[in-house]
């Protein structure tokens, strides 16, 4: 298979500071999106008619956002490529402000869960875009250190999307999290389409075009009370025919705006959206490649994420792994047989790009073990809530975007195999520590250290399989390599969730069962059953310690992997 034949989007060759800037501050706003629904959940279920007492419908609004942001990264990285990094950043942001408009209005399941699938398209063609785009700027053997900034920036979502969350649950509902995730990705993409150099003939009418119909439609959406209940202003909302809901003036205003907007864009000289670029767009795209890659890990995301750990390894896996399997390999012959494939098979043959993708595997596999039941440990081994056990979470958290900065560093230094090495290494050996720890580790100063060495281990990792990355491959498929690393480290996450949690839930049950019942044990005062409970508490350790035993293992061939795969000529020296 030849290499594609197009020339590398513009921006290649000298993308602009402000442009990078903006892209890793979009970045972010998403990651920390990502984790923001970790304390408003039960809010957002209520708010859109679910009861407290049906969480198991949380899946969909949860399992919505990880499908989008997987399922089409393969094709936004191609896009990158194709029309350039801004561009797609641009339209990501769209998507994520779309996505979060829907879910801020939202009254039924339906709404926010595709709202939140299409935060997710939104959040994950984001990163990819921005590593090509530092890739763009920085050559080889300077840009390590801007990909451990940005690393570090995606990581740092994780620590500030639960506190973002908190400080706006404590003044305002659930709903303002999403209105002001719309406010930054308009506010975004506007600075993103200016960020470059001004060019004569800028489409004015159709920017207005776009802000009337963007604002009916968030009107529309919204419905605030006062404006709905003003005797003049709430006749916007009122159908213009009875039986059609959709005739208000704010739709009809909205549909005219769009299509003014389409008109402006298919005959103006500099177009707000590339219309007219859609039909060699197309010929260029390998469309059945990107149905076959969505269904294979839209099948894949959705059978892990729907699973319930309690009773299953995955969701309807008679179906979905099948399914995922068959798409998986129909991808692969028609990627060998098509002129312009969807992914870069052939420029992933280097040692260090495959290489990449599997240390970032299995990065993930050991990452989910941390972020889930770290804040289990602490709520089971002491008297804290839901935000204290997320606060002992932080302690890891807060000491990753440093180790991603560090590792960008080292990489200038050292060869990035041993970094990532090391890192990885720090890591398993803090799991080690942790599956000592007891019912009072917590409140010792040792499992601070512990959480920190685990922290700056995986964020050590984080700069040189990137560099190593877009080192191996070239330019012009940079997007659909860094699309690539992120869908390796999502599944890695999703896949160690289920199998880590499985395989401990068969130890907690087999604890279990060898301890007697508690009416031989207890059978008079409630005194008696002290060794019971004990006995309960220490299979829940136990339950716990092989998760934290499962990641340390993944951990380690994680560092085994690097020094053994990670090798280019290209970085792999000391400078």
């Amino acid at each position: 298979m030849s290499p594609s034949p197009h020339r590398p989007p513009a921006e290649v060759t000298a993308p602009g500071r402000a442009a990078v800037v903006l892209a890793t501050l979009a970045v972010l706003v998403s990651a920390a999106d990502t984790y923001v629904v970790v304390l408003a959940l039960p809010d957002i279920l209520t708010g859109v008619g679910v009861g407290l007492d049906q969480l198991q419908e949380a899946t969909p609004i949860i399992g919505g956002f990880l499908l989008g942001y997987t399922a089409t990264l393969p094709l936004l990285g191609r896009l990158a490529d194709l029309r350039g990094r801004v561009p797609v950043l641009v339209g990501c942001l769209v998507l994520f402000a779309l996505g979060s408009l829907l879910t801020a209005t939202a009254v039924s399941l339906g709404p926010a869960v595709l709202g939140r699938g299409l935060q997710g398209i939104g959040a994950g063609g984001l990163v990819p875009a921005t590593l090509a785009l530092v890739a763009d700027r920085w050559p080889p053997d300077r840009r390590a250190v801007p990909l451990g900034v940005v690393g570090a920036v995606q990581e740092a979502g994780a620590v500030l999307g639960p506190l973002a969350g908190a400080a706006v649950l404590a003044v305002a509902d659930w709903r303002a999290i999403f209105w002001l995730n719309l406010v930054l990705g308009v506010g975004l993409a506007l600075a993103l389409r200016v960020s470059g150099p001004r060019r004569p003939g800028r489409d004015v009418v159709g920017v207005v075009c776009a802000v009337v119909a963007a604002t009916a439609l968030a009107l529309q959406l919204a419905e605030p009370e006062p404006l709905v209940t003003d005797v003049t202003l709430g006749l916007g909302w009122v159908p213009v025919v009875a039986s059609q809901a959709w005739t208000t003036p704010l739709v009809l205003v909205a549909v005219l705006a769009l299509a003014g907007l389409v008109a402006r864009s298919l005959t103006a000289a500099h177009p707000v959206l590339p219309l007219r670029g859609l039909p060699a767009l197309a010929r260029e795209v390998d469309v059945l490649g990107a149905v076959l890659v969505v269904v294979a890990l839209g099948s894949l995301v959705w059978a892990f994420a729907a699973a319930d750990p309690a009773t299953q390894v995955v969701a309807h896996g008679p179906v979905l792994l099948p399914l995922a399997a068959v798409a998986t390999v129909a991808f692969v012959l028609h990627e060998r047989r098509t002129a312009e494939p969807l992914l870069p098979l052939a420029e992933l043959r280097p040692v260090g790009a495959w290489g990449a993708l599997v240390v970032n595997l299995l990065v993930g596999v050991a990452l989910v073990a941390a972020l889930v039941d770290i804040p289990l440990f602490a709520r089971a081994t002491t008297e804290t809530d839901q935000l204290g056990a997320a606060l002992v979470l932080v302690e890891l958290l807060v000491a990753v975007p440093v180790g991603a900065v560090a590792g960008g560093w080292l990489c200038r230094r050292t060869a990035p195999r041993w970094v990532a090495a090391t890192g990885m290494a720090l890591a398993a050996l803090a799991f080690v520590a942790m599956t000592r720890w007891d019912a009072t580790s917590l409140d010792s100063w040792t499992s601070t250290v512990a959480l920190l060495a685990a922290g700056l281990g995986f964020g050590l990792a984080v700069a040189p399989v990137n560099a190593v990355l877009l080192a191996v491959t070239p330019s012009r498929v940079h997007g659909s390599a860094s699309a690539l690393v992120v869908v390796a480290r999502t599944v890695g996450m999703l896949v160690g969730l289920s199998l880590l949690t499985a395989i401990a839930l068969r130890r907690f049950t087999e604890v279990v069962r060898a301890i007697p019942s508690p009416l031989v044990t207890c059978p008079d005062t409630p005194a008696d059953c002290a060794p019971y409970d004990r006995a309960v508490d220490a299979a829940v350790l136990t339950q716990l310690h092989t998760v934290f035993a499962g990641a340390g293992v993944a951990a380690a061939l994680a560092a085994v992997a690097a020094v053994a795969l990670l090798r280019t000529a290209a970085v792999d020296v000391r400078r």
